[in-house]
């Protein structure tokens, strides 16, 4: 074989690994460093640089988790609509090869779990087995489903907590919880509508036969109300106040209230191309709108320690 040729073939299953490892979901793992900045670290270079390695760490994997996934469900992806296109499912990324890369991911990010506290290691292996089980499993029940991907999110941020030594507060698990939950319902609603608009199960996943539209809707909104209740007291709270010595954290609230009022508009949007999640990381008032309740947040709450 002609060295350039292999130099090339090499580059291209790179490429298709990389695109299997799905580096646009790593945005979720912003959730480990939420320790860093409500446990007022951000000033402390080796907070940082831990909470850093804590996010690598979740990045990759999460990205083995996705190449189990893949692996697992390559039979039915190949004759989905979309998900044929996907690295595995339509052979671009040989399975072998696939399994060696999750492995190497795999020990790399446990490794660095070890490397930074025990308890990150196994926060680490809890969302890998939590993960393992709901790929197996949970995934075909109804709202199990989303308990295990709102426990997800819970980790990364009991992981942050851990790789800094700084507790996570009840209330900021709470919330993220339930926003993680909220998130998940959104896109099993697309995922739902779509179905039903096609008027056909095949090829979609298993679990959407046993959701109803209606029920969904009712949980949604009995989520965000949740949330939005949940955050507002937590800025409220004595703690709060008296741990970052002022009382404007409150003030931050319309964002929230603005930033799950724009989620819910992008849930129910006719768009069969991608789900709400996709759409999400995509929309510019979103964004703008986590930028600022973030920028706002580690302005007051660092202005008034």
């Amino acid at each position: 074989m002609n060295p350039t040729d292999a130099t090339d073939s090499d580059i291209n299953r790179a490429i298709h690994l990389l695109r299997a490892m799905r580096p646009v979901q790593w945005v979720k793992n912003v959730f480990v460093l939420a320790p860093l900045v409500f446990g007022l670290q951000l000033g402390e270079l080796s907070s940082v640089l831990r909470a850093t390695a804590a996010f690598l760490a979740f990045c990759f994997v999460a990205s083995a988790v996705y190449l189990l996934n893949d692996l697992i469900d390559r039979a039915d992806d190949a004759r989905h609509p979309t998900k044929k296109f996907r690295p595995i499912a339509s052979g671009a990324l040989t399975k072998r090869y696939a399994q060696f890369s999750m492995a190497g991911l795999i020990l790399v990010s446990l490794s660095i779990g070890a490397a930074l506290h025990w308890s990150v290691l196994v926060i680490l292996g809890a969302y890998l087995l939590n993960n393992v089980a709901y790929t197996l499993r949970l995934k075909h029940l109804a709202y199990a489903d989303i308990s295990c991907i709102a426990l997800g999110f819970l980790l990364r941020v009991l992981a942050g907590g851990f790789a800094i030594e700084v507790q996570a507060s009840s209330w900021l698990l709470a919330c993220t919880f339930l926003l993680a939950s909220l998130l998940a319902l959104g896109k099993r609603r697309h995922e739902l509508v779509v179905v039903l608009q096609q008027g056909a199960f095949q090829g979609t996943r298993a679990v959407l036969r046993t959701y109803r539209l209606t029920h969904i809707d009712w949980a949604m909104r009995s989520l965000a109300a949740i949330t939005s209740i949940s955050y507002t007291l937590y800025t409220l709270s004595d703690h709060t106040i008296a741990q970052f010595n002022t009382d404007r954290l409150v003030y931050s609230v319309p964002f929230v209230l603005f930033g799950l009022w724009r989620f819910n508009g992008i849930v129910r949007k006719d768009d069969n191309a991608q789900s709400p999640t996709d759409s999400m990381v995509r929309d510019l008032p979103f964004i703008l709108n986590v930028i600022l309740w973030g920028i706002f947040v580690t302005i007051t709450i660092y202005l008034g320690t």
